[in-house]
């Protein structure tokens, strides 16, 4: 058996544990409880404090003044902003230990900016942002950006938005009738026919034609408080065209690979999804509806509503490793 690899441990460190990976810096006037697991390659930044049941994967970076309290997990590839607080019980009161802590989970390739604060029991998504100085109250889903106190989504990573010289236009008034293609394979944004006079305006869509299915249903999204979100999943076989007849939203669009976000801000405007797009709705203004043709009817096992499972599943159009 080889011997275990060698990681770093400045004098001043105290390092209890035995389950520390090769490569890894522990700097000045850190404290790593026995039991704690601390995976390779990592970076703990002075003055960070690790409880016993913490794991911390490889490739960690943990800036100054960080505690890891027990129950707290960093999966690989997280970085950890100075004075960032982890949280493990809701209701702490002195001398009243909980026969368990609750879990905070911070998924692979996510970052937290300095000073923010992670209630216990979350579990921040692969690839997120959560922005400096935010208070999470809420599980953030994968790829998103949080902002504020309490924190709300934002914004996603990775997003590509088209230009108004590709698919929009202020007045969509003059763009010319059809479908264009996004940067999403299969997913296309439709400008529907616009008939104006003095009685006022009128758009128009004809089903397997400027709407490329037969719908077997129909429903509406009204009344979403604003930093709420909605979608959030793929279907396995149904076709969705969603228009926002009322007020403003934004539609984003991944396909494991390519990521679009869209502006439905006019009834003139559809966005066609096929099935396996996985499918988010935000940013809703007070007086938004969206109406939603499907091509099936409601079946709740065509739902995927894990991202991991959605990435697995469209793994041979995108990463072959998910």
């Amino acid at each position: 058996m080889s011997p275990p690899a060698e990681f770093f441990r400045h004098p001043n460190a105290l390092v209890e544990s035995d389950t520390i990976g090769g490569g890894t810096r522990i700097w000045a006037f850190a404290h790593v409880l026995p039991g704690a697991r601390i995976g390779a390659d990592c970076n703990i930044c002075d003055g960070v404090f690790v409880e016993s049941d913490v794991v911390v994967g490889d490739r960690v970076t943990v800036k100054c003044g960080v505690q890891l309290w027990d129950g707290v997990v960093l999966e690989d590839d997280v970085f950890v902003g100075p004075n960032v607080t982890f949280t493990n019980d809701r209701f702490p009161r002195s001398r009243h230990r909980p026969s368990q802590f609750l879990k905070t989970v911070i998924q692979r390739g996510a970052s937290i900016g300095a000073n923010a604060t992670i209630l216990p029991g979350l579990t921040i998504g692969r690839n997120a942002m959560v922005g400096a100085g935010s208070v999470v109250t809420e599980n953030v889903p994968t790829n998103a950006v949080v902002m504020g106190n309490p924190a709300t989504i934002r914004s996603y990573v990775d997003v590509r938005t088209p230009t108004s010289s590709e698919l929009q236009l202020s007045d969509t008034t003059e763009l010319p009738t059809g479908a264009r293609s996004t940067s999403v394979p299969g997913v296309t944004l439709h400008v529907m026919p616009l008939f104006a006079d003095l009685r006022g305006e009128l758009s128009v869509g004809e089903f397997a034609k400027d709407v490329p299915f037969v719908p077997k249903r129909y429903f509406l999204v009204f009344g979403v408080p604003s930093p709420k979100v909605r979608g959030e999943h793929a279907h396995r076989e149904c076709h969705q065209f969603l228009v926002c007849v009322r007020g403003q939203c934004s539609a984003l669009v991944d396909d494991g690979v390519n990521r679009q976000e869209f502006r439905l801000d006019h009834p003139r405007l559809g966005l066609y999804l096929p099935p396996r797009i996985w499918g988010i709705q935000y940013k809703f203004t007070p007086d938004a509806t969206i109406l939603v043709f499907a091509s099936h009817l409601y079946d709740s096992s065509d739902y995927i509503r894990d991202y991991d499972a959605f990435l697995r599943e469209v793994a041979p159009r995108g990463d072959p490793e998910c």
